[in-house]
């Protein structure tokens, strides 16, 4: 996990895929002052996320499959609570 100081919506999403994927790296990276006053931008500060994250989990898995299960175990935060979420999932070792 990256270091820097994070909002409740990014501590969620860290804690909900390290439950969920055990993964040997993760990092919930706040885009969301990139863009501040554009479509989605709530103020809350929390609306825009890359995730990166690396788990045996997306062993055997295509692109659209570990992506759909990231968004399958953040639930409603995807789309409802963060307006935008760039996923780059991988599998140990690549």
């Amino acid at each position: 996990m990256d270091s820097e100081i994070k909002g409740a919506v990014a501590r969620e999403i860290e804690e909900i895929l390290t439950a969920a994927f055990a993964p040997a790296h993760l990092a919930v990276i706040n885009d969301s002052a990139k863009h501040h006053g554009h479509a989605g931008d709530d103020g809350s500060g929390e609306s825009h996320f890359t995730v990166e994250i690396v788990s045996a989990a997306f062993n055997g898995k295509s692109r659209v499959e570990r992506q759909r299960m990231v968004n399958r175990a953040l639930g409603d935060i995807p789309g409802q609570r963060v307006h935008a979420l760039a996923i780059k999932a991988k599998a140990v070792g690549e």
